[in-house]
Formats: structure tokens, sequence, C-alpha cells
């Protein structure tokens, strides 16, 4: 029952996460005006914003102009929950689990407005890093963050620099550089070498499969946060176990 409940609870922040997907990038306000529809502008009622049920209920279109919604909201609803119920079971129920949920929560969401628009807003990666200090006063770990959070900035920082003296272009743009300092506040250095290694693996997998498939080209952008996030969400599930399997721990 409490699984359900933690399950429920990840599905109502979710809905949540995708007011601020849609409009951190837009500059406008996270809680007001209420919700509406993005083509007729319409406001949608309470029960047509219930969390996958609506989505399930309406067909995936708007109740008054029948436009499409994407299945990016019920995606990210599905997601923000089992991520939930992941991070409570790890965890338990304590102030540590709290910082966590926040970690991915923002993760979540600089993932997916980096997937639409290429830019990694400054309010989370800058925010991660900030709380990622915090969370390392609470813990009694504030020097593992600090150097955590050093490291990941300064790492990527010299690939960065490095980059466009090879390749005469801009190679990594700012806003990962700030992402991987905040997810190194938390994590640490050895974490951070996890996730810049399985973040490049995945990245390179998928650029390579999508070049394949045609879907982009050589020289085409590929958002680069969403895979620092997906990385640091492996290491702070399965991390340990995988450093373990690897003889690094």
């Amino acid at each position: 029952m409490i699984y359900l409940v933690v399950f429920l609870f990840g599905l109502v922040i979710g809905s949540f996460l995708n007011v601020c997907i849609y409009r951190i990038p837009l500059g406008k306000s996270i809680v007001f005006p209420p919700s509406s529809c993005p083509v007729c502008d319409r406001r949608i009622k309470w029960y047509d914003n219930i969390p996958v049920i609506s989505y399930i209920l309406l067909g995936g279109r708007c109740r008054y102009c029948k436009s499409r919604i994407s299945l990016v909201y019920p995606a990210v609803e599905l997601l923000t929950a089992v991520i939930t119920v992941g991070v409570y079971k790890k965890f338990g129920l304590d102030i540590n689990t709290l910082f966590y949920l926040l970690f991915c929560y923002m993760l979540i969401v600089g993932s997916f407005v980096d997937f639409k628009h290429y830019i990694i807003p400054d309010r989370i990666s800058l925010g991660l890093m900030v709380l990622g200090l915090v969370f390392g006063y609470f813990a009694h770990r504030f020097l593992f963050s600090l150097y955590g959070l050093v490291f990941g900035f300064a790492l990527l920082y010299f690939v960065a620099v490095l980059g466009k003296l090879l390749f005469k272009k801009e190679a990594m743009g700012g806003g990962d550089i700030k992402l991987l300092g905040g997810i190194g506040a938390f994590v640490g250095i050895k974490g951070v070498l996890f996730v810049l290694f399985f973040s490049s693996l995945i990245g390179s997998l998928v650029g390579i499969a999508l070049i394949i498939a045609k879907k982009t080209e050589m020289s085409g952008r590929i958002p680069f946060g969403p895979y620092l996030s997906f990385a640091a969400l492996i290491y702070l599930f399965f991390g340990q176990q995988i450093l373990r399997f690897l003889g690094y721990v």
C-alpha cells in the first residue's frame, strides 16, 4: 500500500514537472496561471488534468480543439512515479530521501527541456549546485559535495576548451558544464568520473544509431544533458554495484 501511495505521489509531481518543462524555457511562471491548452488556450479542467488517466480518457487529444496532446506528458508522469518509488525503496523515508527526490526531479526537467530546446536552464543547473551543497552540509559531507561540484565543472570545462581548440567550434555547452557540476555536488568525484564515462558511452551509441537510421547527421546537434542525467540516475541506484562488479570498490 505504501508503494502505491508513493507511486501516486510521483504521478502528481510528474504532472507538475510537465508544467516546469513547458513553462521554464518560455520564462513563464510555473505557478500562475492554471494549465491551459497550448493550441486553443482553453483552461484545462481538474478532471482533464488527472495524471495519465485523463490522457487515456481523452484519447490523447484536447477536449475542446481536439489537437493532439504530446505523449511526453504521460511519459514524464510515469517516469517520475517510477523514480519516486525507486528513491523511496532505496533510501527509505528521511531527509536524504527528500534531497535525492529533488535531485531526480530537477534532472528530469533539465533533460526534457534540453531534448526540446537544446538548453539547460540555469535555475536547474545552478539550482542543483546549491541544493547539492546544502545536502552535503546536512549530510555532514560538505567537502565531498564541494569537491564533486568543482571537479565536475572543471572536468567538463576542460573538455569544452580542448574540443574547441581541436575542432574549431563549440564542443560542449555551458549548460552541460554547470549540470555536471550540480551532479558532482551529489555524487562526488568518483561519481563524476562514472557519470561522464557512461553518459559519453550511451550518447555515442545513441548518436551512431541515429546516424545509421538517418535521423541526424554527423555534424547534427545532440543534447548531452539527458545522457548526463541518465548516467547520474544509474549511479544513484546502481553505481556501487557496477563499480564493485568492475573491481573498483
